[in-house]
This record gives structure tokens, sequence and C-alpha cells, in this order.
């Protein structure tokens, strides 16, 4: 471990504290927008534009940056990937797939408690781990309140947990189930190893049936 250290600290040795002190500030600053960019009424992407430009702004005119080197270090392919593939959630949002499936969930739960966990969880999981989960929870944040409010038991907020935990979970059955997936994909095929979608699968969706299969027992004995 000391000589991967020193090889990491020779590598990315700092060489200029005051940028790397103003480089601090950007992301404390872009962080401090995402939290609170509901007050303001800007979109989280604006916050995080906002943190580049000015960034790439001082970099371009005090040339303490190499721009073109940091152009270079950008993942364009695993950019495109999550451009297209939010293109592709945003069709299937659009013509009422993801609300199909919510609202199938709404109707077979039939005001059963331990049916309405199960179902929340495991369709979570499994949509998260097919198609991103930001745009499907979103999809179902009505669905869960809505059945709280009706499914004796509901109010204890155990459905709450079920979706939370079936779209995390459910990240982790693919290699585009979370963002961090992909983004770790870019990073291994940099580097010269290619991981193939089933090949993550393989084990990753194992992993996700273990971690839910938990949850569910967990969820059905102390918060139901």
């Amino acid at each position: 471990i000391g000589l991967i250290l020193k090889k990491l600290h020779d590598k990315y040795r700092i060489t200029d504290r005051l940028l790397l002190g103003f480089g601090l500030f950007i992301l404390a600053l872009v962080i401090f927008l995402f939290m609170s960019h509901q007050y303001w009424g800007m979109e989280v992407s604006i916050a995080a534009l906002a943190g580049a430009s000015i960034f790439f702004t001082v970099g371009l005119v005090t040339k303490k940056v190499k721009l073109n080197l940091l152009q270079e270090e950008i993942d364009w392919q695993t950019l495109l990937f999550f451009m297209f593939l939010f293109i592709l959630v945003g069709c299937a949002e659009e013509n009422g797939l993801l609300s199909l499936i919510s609202d199938g969930i709404a109707n077979l739960s039939k005001g059963n408690l331990t049916l309405a966990i199960i179902l929340v969880l495991w369709v979570s999981a499994i949509m998260s781990s097919l198609v991103d989960n930001i745009p499907f929870t979103a999809t179902m944040l009505p669905v869960v309140a809505y059945l709280s409010g009706q499914v004796p038991g509901g109010e204890s907020g155990v459905l709450w947990w079920a979706l939370a935990l079936g779209a995390c979970f459910g990240g982790n059955g693919t290699m585009i189930g979370a963002s961090a997936n992909v983004a770790a994909i870019g990073i291994a095929e940099d580097a010269g190893h290619h991981i193939k979608f089933f090949q993550f699968a393989k084990f990753g969706f194992v992993y996700m049936l273990i971690s839910v299969a938990i949850a569910n027992l967990c969820l059905l004995i102390f918060l139901s």
C-alpha cells in the first residue's frame, strides 16, 4: 500500500496550492447550489454548468490550467452514453410506460400492506437495474404517497423505505443500473479492461437479488 501511495503522490503531486484552494471553493459552491437549488429556482444542471464555466474561465484567463490536457481527460464515451440513456428513459416516461408500471403496483396491492411492500421493493429494484432510477423514482413518488395513505399501516413510512431500498439496491444489478456503474466501466475501459454487459450482470444481478431479499425480510419484520 505504501508503494502505491508513493506512486500516486509522485504522479499527482500538488503543484499549485492556490489553484487547489480555488478548485475546492468552486466544488463547495456547486455542492451548496445542489443542496439549495429549489430555493433559487434552478435546475441542478445549472449549478454544475456554473461551476464548470467559472473554473474553465479562470483557467482560460490565468493560463494555469492546461485546457487541452483537461479536455483529453474527459470520458466522452461515458458522457454520450448517459445522454442517449436519458433520452431513451425520457421516451419511456413520456409514452406512459413508467406510469403504467406504477399504476399496476397500486392496483395489484389491493390494500394489503405486505403485498404493497413486496411489489414496491421488487418492482423498483428490477426497473432500476434496467433503466435509470431517478425518473422511475420520480414517477413512483405519487403512487407511494397514495398507497401510504390508503393501505392500513402504510402511514409508518415503510413503503418509502421499500422504494428507496429497491431503487438503490437495484442499481447494482446491471452496468447501466446506476451512474456510478457506468463511470466505473468507463474508467476500466480506459485502463484496458473491457467489461461486457452480461459479464457484469452475472455477478451484479445475483448480489442485487440477495441484497433486495435481505431488505425485504427486514422491512417485513421491523417496519411493517
